[in-house]
């Protein structure tokens, strides 16, 4: 297994107040059905010393409707063709609070751990008392923060998995990147934020693994 070093440093997060009017400019609240008042008053409420992402539950703002929100060189983010079942990836060995909004506290991108493989990571963050963000929460990460995504330094969400029908996991698993423009994504979407997938058992030198110190609901 590589070798893991500290957590990598990555810009910092507007404050919840601004995250909130982020999500309310982008739609998020009429994706969601949440009034925008309710988004400002959870906000109020986070602990100021503390990086927090503010996130919109999955089930009420999946990953296919989040994605297009995205945007990076003008470009607007975008779903792989190869994955439509996209929000059927759910949380998997990850326990949301059952409420529609909550906070990801102290997100890392996770780049001392590129070159790892997801099945290599996820041990070693429950060891470090981290865990693995959901795609979702991944893509309000860079909806807030747009330079978390960077050339050879983006990451998976392995906090999101598939089940199939026969109890067994799909060997694919969430991640966010950059497209290079190259086969099916095409040519006008080179430099887009790209939502995809690789094999759970492989290694890239260019993803590392978005993990939290914790959530916390209403």
């Amino acid at each position: 297994m590589p070798d893991a070093s500290t957590a990598d440093a990555v810009p910092p997060l507007p404050s919840p107040a601004d995250q909130a009017e982020r999500l309310i400019g982008l739609g998020v609240h009429e994706i969601a059905g949440i009034p925008a008042e309710d988004i400002r008053a959870f906000a109020r409420t986070a602990d100021r010393d503390r990086d927090v992402l503010l996130a919109v539950h999955p089930d009420r703002a999946p990953a296919s409707a989040l994605a297009p929100l995205l945007l990076r060189d003008g470009k607007p983010g975008f779903v792989v063709v190869d994955m439509p079942d996209v929000d059927r990836f759910a949380p998997t060995s990850v326990e949301l609070p059952d409420a529609p909004l909550y906070f990801v506290a102290g997100p890392d991108r996770g780049d001392h751990m590129s070159n790892w493989s997801p099945e290599e990571a996820l041990p070693a963050l429950t060891e470090d008392g981290r865990t693995p963000l959901v795609l979702t929460e991944g893509i309000h990460w860079v909806l807030q923060q747009p330079a978390v995504l960077e050339r050879n330094l983006c990451f998976m969400t392995i906090g999101s998995r598939l089940r199939k029908a026969n109890g067994a996991l799909d060997a694919r698993t969430p991640a966010i990147w950059i497209s290079n423009g190259t086969g099916r994504d095409g040519r006008e979407r080179r430099n887009a934020p790209k939502v995809g997938w690789c094999w759970w058992g492989n290694r890239h030198t260019w993803l590392g693994f978005a993990s939290a110190s914790g959530r916390e609901g209403q």
